[in-house]
């Protein structure tokens, strides 16, 4: 990952200014020794450690969330949290600072879609808690396309966001006619239901390529995008979970037959591995306290 370019923007203007008593200044100069030499050991390594040692320390997470989380729920709601959390540092960005620079509309409707698609689909089959929480995260992200088509549109960078949202929609429509659950629900409720999950994979694509596209990054942009992350793991985590507790019958929960479960794996890792890259330049350049991402 190291033989990518890439491009510094401050990163320091999100964090607390340093006092001038000396223990603290002395303490903080240890922590950035050994946070510069922690960064130093992990760039020296290669490509293919750097990739086990990113899967070892995946599967410790999910070692130890199995471990303290006794309802697996939590996971999830714990996912969904993270991504509200994202939200309400935007929702900080576009209120306090009124601008929308650096934010992807194109994603937040691709986030839209897919939660407006899993969100009928929630309704029809079951209302939980699930359901709930797709409905207020749906608001939330109604609002934030809002803000940026509309109310902030003068400092919207359109022509930055230049991702074609049918490169998407459309594979997806298609791939879910084809495969796609095959529960006890309605014929069309399983085509949407994997229509979504296919449009999620990739919906935060739009957002990276814009950062691409700009050659920079605003600190609040970033952390949404962590918030992202992080959300993605937990939901990865939870359904690795249950098809752990449950010994393997929670793939037949999901849909019978195995091209779907093989789908939903790849769309689930795709969408993880996406996020997991900028996770990654994310820790190491908050480290070293300037965010620096590939181009």
């Amino acid at each position: 990952m190291d033989a990518l370019r890439s491009y510094p923007v401050n990163f320091s203007s999100a964090r607390a200014p340093i006092s001038s008593d000396g223990d603290g200044s002395k303490k903080r100069s240890i922590r950035r020794r050994m946070n510069k030499a922690a960064v130093e050991w992990l760039r020296r390594r290669s490509t293919a450690a750097k990739i086990a040692l990113a899967a070892a320390a995946a599967m410790f997470a999910l070692v130890i969330l199995k471990l303290t989380v006794k309802n697996h729920n939590y996971v999830f709601i714990a996912g969904e949290s993270s991504h509200a959390a994202g939200l309400l540092v935007l929702a900080y960005k576009l209120t306090t600072h009124k601008t929308c620079s650096g934010l992807s509309s194109k994603s937040q409707e691709l986030t839209a879609l897919f939660l407006g698609v899993r969100l009928v689909c929630g309704t029809i089959m079951d209302i939980d808690i699930y359901t709930i929480l797709d409905f207020i995260t749906l608001v939330s992200t109604i609002w934030v396309i809002y803000m940026i088509r509309y109310k902030l549109k003068n400092t919207y960078a359109k022509a930055f966001d230049n991702f074609h949202l049918y490169y998407v929609v459309v594979p997806s429509m298609v791939l879910s006619m084809v495969i796609f659950p095959h529960a006890h629900h309605n014929h069309l409720v399983r085509v949407l239901w994997a229509f979504g999950v296919y449009v999620e994979s990739f919906s935060v694509l739009p957002q990276l390529l814009m950062m691409q596209n700009a050659k920079m990054i605003e600190p609040f942009t970033a952390h949404y995008v962590f918030a992202l992350g992080i959300s993605r793991f937990l939901a990865f985590a939870h359904w690795v979970i249950q098809v752990f507790e449950t010994r393997g019958r929670y793939l037949l929960l999901v849909g019978n037959g195995y091209f779907w479960f093989m789908t939903a794996f790849i769309a689930e890792m795709i969408q993880t591995f996406i996020l997991a890259d900028f996770c990654y330049y994310y820790i190491k350049s908050f480290m070293q306290g300037k965010l620096r991402m590939p181009i």
